[in-house]
């Protein structure tokens, strides 16, 4: 089955401190959106990209992306995340894998690419994760501890998140009709028990790139990559 990337680039940076949006932020001369989009435009199994964008940033994205010979969409997008998946989603008319993966988790990897389509073989939804390595504790709204989960089964969910795409246009519609509002697509899908969630190993590289001293961790794990790249 055809595998079709989205990737999720309409945020503003706010939280960043920076002057432009994240995804322009550059190392040595490349953008971070120019990074995560080589990993899938790269990737063997990747039929074609679509690129959910800020209204005022699509010309921008357009003239960097234009080298990318997958990337055949570049949309706007939501003033939510939701809306943006949402948008880019229903961009596709075609039976089709999804993996939808944000932007500004840059430093996705090949094998996390290869074991989301290979989830994808067997599963209905997939989604990226890595083991929690603090504990996590659940409060009140008075903020006293009322729950402490064993650290055993917990993940800390990353993108991409990976559905069939007859599937999450499914549960993007319901959520609309009903007004939900999540912060991923898994829970558009676990909302109404849709289909059963399965999880693959994401990497701690796969880190959100949000505030001002993440970019600084993201020069270092770009550095790292390069010389690994250079000793294989």
């Amino acid at each position: 089955m055809k595998n079709t990337a989205i990737i999720l680039a309409s945020g503003t940076g706010e939280r960043s401190g920076l002057s432009v949006p994240k995804q322009f932020f550059e190392i040595d001369g490349k953008t971070l959106l120019e990074i995560v989009v080589s990993t899938f435009d790269e990737h063997n199994g990747i039929d074609e990209i679509i690129i959910v964008t800020n209204e005022n940033f699509i010309e921008r994205t357009k003239t960097l992306l234009k080298k990318f010979s997958k990337v055949k969409k570049i949309i706007i997008g939501g003033k939510t995340r939701q809306e943006s998946s949402f948008k880019g989603v229903m961009a596709i008319d075609e039976e089709c894998n999804v993996l939808i993966h944000d932007a500004a988790r840059v430093f996705v990897t090949e094998k996390i690419i290869d074991e989301c389509i290979a989830g994808l073989e067997n599963h209905n939804a997939v989604c990226t994760v890595v083991n929690s390595t603090d504990t996590v504790i659940e409060v009140d709204k008075t903020g006293k501890i009322i729950n402490i989960p064993q650290r055993e089964t917990l993940r800390c969910a990353q993108t991409p998140q990976c559905f069939k795409l007859s599937l999450i246009k499914k549960a993007h519609n319901l959520a609309m009709e009903r007004g939900l509002v999540v912060t991923d697509d898994c829970g558009l899908v676990s909302d109404r028990n849709l289909a059963d969630i399965y999880t693959v190993l994401g990497d701690n590289d796969n880190k959100k790139i949000t505030y001002g001293e993440d970019f600084e961790l993201a020069k270092m794990i770009y550095k790292k990559r390069l010389d690994l790249k250079k000793r294989s």
